[in-house]
C-alpha cells in the first residue's frame, strides 16, 4: 500500500515536530541519568548509531522495559529452540529492560535501544540489523517505524497487544496519523476482547485482529526453592513478611503508615521493599531510616539481619525471588494513577495479592483475580495495615488465595502457542545449512 497524500503530509508535519524536539530529548536523558546513571550511556544507540551488527538479524522483537521483556520471554525462546538458525535482535527502551534482556539471553541475542522515532534515525536501525519480521509486544506505536516497516515490505505483528481505555483516548490527539499507521500492521494479536475492540476503534483491520490472551499466563513457573531458603536461614527465625513491589514515589508515604501500622499488631513484622525504578533505591532507603526504622539493603547486607525492619531490595531481576519469600505482597502503581504492574507474577510464586485500585492497565487480569478470589483490592495506607493484618492472622486464607491464584494461571495458558501458530507462516526461511 502506497502513501496518499494526507498521510505523507501527516508524516511530514510529525517528523518535522520530533526534530524540533531533539534537544529536549537530549535534556530527558539528562534529566533520567541524574537518577539512573545507565541513561548517561550508549546514547548513540537512542540515535540509531551502532557498532557494526555482523550477520543481520531477521527477526526483530522490540519489548519496552522490564514487563514486556518478561512477557516476551517464553515467545523468544521457544522460537530460539525451534529455530536456532535465526538471528534475534531484542530492543528495549530502558535500561532495566536493557539488563532484564542481557540476564536472560546474555549475548545469544542481539541487543540494542530502539531509536527514537526520527525518519533518519528508523532508517539507519532497518539498514543495521535488516530485520524481515518486526514483532512488538503490548503496545508501542511509533508511527515511523511502522510506515518505514511498510515501505520496506517488513511485515509487523504486535503481540500480547493491550490497549487501555485511557490509552486510547491519549491517542486522540494524534488520531488521523495512527489510524493510517496502525493500518500497515500485519496482525494484532490481542490479550482480551476488550483489547481487539479498543485497537479496532484505533484504526487496526478488524480481519487483522485475534483474541490470543496474555503471553504473561505461559511465564514458566520460577524456580525460587534455593533462594527461599536461603533467606529464610538468615532471618533466625519466622516473622511475617510482606513485600511492597513495584512502588512509585507517591505510594512511598503509604507503604511506611501501612508498616508502623502493621507492627502495632505484629511487631516483628518484616517490609521487603522493591521500588519500581532504580532511583528511588537511595530515597525510600532515607525515608525509611527517617521514619524510625531500622533499615538494610539488598546490596550492603544481603539478607536482613535480625533486627531489620525494612529490607530494601536495590537490585534488578530479584523481584521474583523476594516475591517467594514473603507471605503477601502489595503490587505497587496502584494506589497512584499508573495503571499497576504485573500481578501474576506474586500469583506464580503463590504470594496472597494486595492492590490499590488504579489498574487500567491491567483490567482483565485484576477482574479475573479478584473473581477467582486470589487478590483483594485497598484504597490507602490504613485499609492496606488492615489486610495486611488480617492475612497474616488468617493462614488458611493466604493459602486458598495462592490456590485461587495458582488455578487461575493454569487456566489461562495457552498464549504462546496461538501466537506461535499465527506468526509460523511468516518466520523467515529456514537459513542455508542450518542444522548441517
Amino acid at each position: 500500500m502506497r502513501a496518499d497524500p494526507i498521510e505523507r503530509v501527516l508524516r511530514a508535519l510529525y517528523s518535522a515536530t520530533l526534530y524540533l524536539l531533539v534537544p529536549i530529548t537530549l535534556y530527558h536523558l539528562i534529566w533520567r541519568g541524574f537518577r539512573q546513571r545507565a541513561y548517561f550511556q550508549r546514547w548513540d544507540e537512542r540515535y540509531a548509531s551502532y557498532a557494526p551488527a555482523g550477520a543481520p538479524a531477521p527477526v526483530w522483537l522490540h519489548a519496552v522495559s522490564v514487563g514486556e521483556v518478561n512477557a516476551a520471554a517464553p515467545l523468544v525462546d521457544r522460537l530460539r529452540a525451534q529455530r536456532p538458525d535465526l538471528r534475534v535482535v531484542v530492543t528495549t527502551i530502558t535500561p532495566t529492560g536493557s539488563e532484564r534482556v542481557r540476564r536472560l539471553w546474555g549475548d545469544d541475542v542481539t541487543h540494542v535501544y530502539l531509536p527514537y522515532d526520527l525518519p533518519g534515525a528508523v532508517a539507519r536501525f532497518l539498514d543495521q540489523f535488516k530485520p524481515t519480521l518486526a514483532l512488538i509486544v503490548e503496545t508501542e506505536l511509533w508511527p515511523n517505524l511502522l510506515f518505514v516497516c511498510r515501505d520496506r515490505g517488513i511485515p509487523t505483528h504486535i503481540l500480547n497487544a493491550r490497549l487501555s481505555a485511557r490509552s486510547l483516548r491519549g491517542y486522540r490527539v494524534l488520531a488521523p496519523l495512527i489510524r493510517r499507521a496502525l493500518a500497515t500492521v500485519r496482525l494484532v494479536a490481542a490479550q482480551s476482547q476488550d483489547d481487539a475492540r479498543r485497537f479496532e476503534r484505533l484504526g487496526a483491520a478488524p480481519e487483522r485482529i485475534r483474541v490470543t490472551g496474555n503471553l504473561k499466563f505461559d511465564i514458566p513457573p520460577p524456580q525460587t526453592g534455593g533462594f527461599v531458603r536461603a533467606f529464610d536461614a538468615a532471618l533466625a527465625q519466622p516473622r511475617p513478611i510482606w513485600i511492597a513491589a513495584s512502588t512509585h514515589e507517591d505510594e512511598e508515604a503509604p507503604v511506611l503508615e501501612a508498616h508502623r501500622l502493621l507492627r502495632e499488631r505484629h511487631a516483628d513484622a518484616l517490609l521487603l521493599w522493591a521500588p519500581r525504578h532504580p532511583e528511588r533505591f537511595r530515597a525510600v532507603t532515607q525515608r525509611a531510616r527517617e521514619a524510625g526504622f531500622r533499615v538494610a539493603s539488598r546490596s550492603a547486607d544481603v539478607w536482613p539481619p535480625p533486627d531489620t525492619d525494612v529490607f530494601v531490595i536495590d537490585t534488578l531481576g530479584e523481584l521474583t525471588s523476594f516475591y517467594a519469600c514473603a507471605s503477601v505482597a502489595f503490587v505497587g502503581g496502584s494506589l497512584q494513577p499508573i495503571g499497576g504492574h504485573n500481578l501474576l507474577e506474586p500469583a506464580a510464586t503463590g504470594t496472597a495479592i494486595l492492590s490499590g485500585p488504579q489498574l487500567h492497565n491491567f483490567v482483565d487480569i485484576a477482574h479475573r483475580l479478584r473473581e477467582a478470589q486470589a487478590m483483594r483490592m485497598v484504597d490507602d495506607a490504613a485499609s492496606l495495615a488492615q489486610a495486611l493484618a488480617a492475612l497474616f492472622d488468617d493462614a488458611n486464607a493466604r493459602e486458598a488465595m495462592a490456590a485461587n491464584a495458582a488455578r487461575l494461571l493454569e487456566d489461562g495458558r495457552g498464549a504462546l502457542d496461538r501466537t506461535l501458530a499465527l506468526i509460523a507462516p511468516v518466520l523467515p526461511q529456514q537459513a542455508a545449512g542450518a542444522g548441517a
